[in-house]
């Protein structure tokens, strides 16, 4: 283990996740283990704490907050968060080495020199008594990398046995193997364009894709969603919450088909350029809330020459929470979890800051 600060071999780790799409807040439970020269994981316990509605607003106002209000939040949030892991610990009667904690970002602008998520790792830690890493996207943002997307150095450690692994969430991203570097990209949004285009039928989710299986595609606003730049651009590449509403939304107000058009229409555009990202032969896992969409599944199957593997409930639903369980192990034995080749930094490197109870 090159990089240890200790001569330990297995960690209980407690991975905290909250995605851009605002659905909830996941843990997991995962006991990490290096053996015989590779990473092993077991997931133990996992859970995922649906935000109230004061807790959603909140969220979703925080890019427009003062900084007063915004600092503020940050801190609460983090009062929220180790709440929420101190009584997922009590209950599970678990005694973790470490909480790995993503928090919530608000801001995503890596070209520009920065990224924000709150939920105060002090807080976290000073609350729980528990060893605490958050802040994972800024060290590599400060080495001229896009900070995301992190979850690729799970997918080579563990889940080597796939030849891609796909997330569906707020946005797709993607990591697969490639001449002996690792890559990963985000591909183009998802939840974070389906869930408000459901929501204007007074739903919060397109279940199942029902809505938009209903639609018709219209091929003047797929063009005008495809020939976005973004789409055209080499990785290391990574896309925020400013990126839809700058360029995507206005394609979709301004367009005057039908709001189920619109939605059938967006389903083909993420299946589009999902296998646009995929070459050759071989095995997709796909995880994140939008495996559990019948219809985008089908619509990514109809495109992509792959296998495509849905796994079991839990593993779709907290990979991510997983995965950070994992970084965070990473950085605290200062191994480097996240890859030069993924995210455009000059180095690979070990980030995350790790706050002490």
């Amino acid at each position: 283990m090159k990089g240890s600060l200790t001569n330990k071999d297995h960690f209980l780790s407690i991975g905290v996740m909250s995605g851009t799409s605002l659905d909830g807040l996941d843990l997991a439970a995962a006991e990490i283990r290096y053996n015989e020269g590779s990473w092993q994981f077991n997931l133990l316990h996992a859970t995922s704490i649906s935000y109230n509605e004061k807790w959603e607003e909140r969220l979703k106002q925080a890019p427009v907050m003062s900084g007063e209000e915004l600092t503020r939040l940050h801190f609460k949030y983090g009062k929220y968060i180790a709440k929420q892991v101190r009584k997922f610990v009590d209950s599970n009667k678990l005694m973790p080495d470490l909480i790995a904690s993503h928090g919530h970002t608000v801001f995503h602008q890596p070209d520009e020199g920065f990224t924000l998520q709150i939920g105060s790792g002090e807080v976290i830690a000073k609350t729980t008594g528990i060893r605490t890493i958050a802040d994972f996207r800024t060290g590599d943002v400060a080495l001229g990398g896009q900070g995301a997307p992190l979850v690729p150095v799970g997918d080579r450690l563990l889940f080597s046995e796939y030849d891609f692994c796909l997330n569906l969430g707020g946005f797709a991203n993607i990591s697969f193997k490639n001449n002996g570097n690792h890559i990963a990209f985000d591909i183009c949004p998802v939840n974070i364009v389906l869930n408000p285009l459901a929501e204007k039928f007074g739903l919060k989710f397109d279940k199942d894709g029902e809505l938009g299986r209903q639609g018709k595609v219209d091929n003047n606003l797929l063009e005008q969603l495809n020939s976005l730049t973004f789409y055209s651009e080499k990785h290391p590449k990574s896309l925020g919450r400013e990126w839809v509403e700058k360029y995507v939304l206005p394609i979709l107000q301004n367009s005057p088909v039908s709001d189920k058009n619109k939605l059938r229409t967006f389903y083909e555009h993420i299946a589009i350029h999902i296998a646009a990202s995929v070459s050759g032969k071989g095995k997709m896992l796909v995880t994140g809330g939008g495996a559990f969409n019948r219809f985008l599944i089908e619509r990514i199957k109809a495109h992509c020459p792959v296998e495509i593997i849905i796994p079991e409930k839990e593993l779709i639903e907290f990979k991510e929470a997983l995965v950070f369980a994992f970084l965070g192990v990473l950085r605290w034995l200062g191994i480097d979890n996240c890859l030069a080749s993924v995210t455009g930094a000059s180095r690979n490197n070990s980030s995350g800051v790790v706050y002490l109870p």
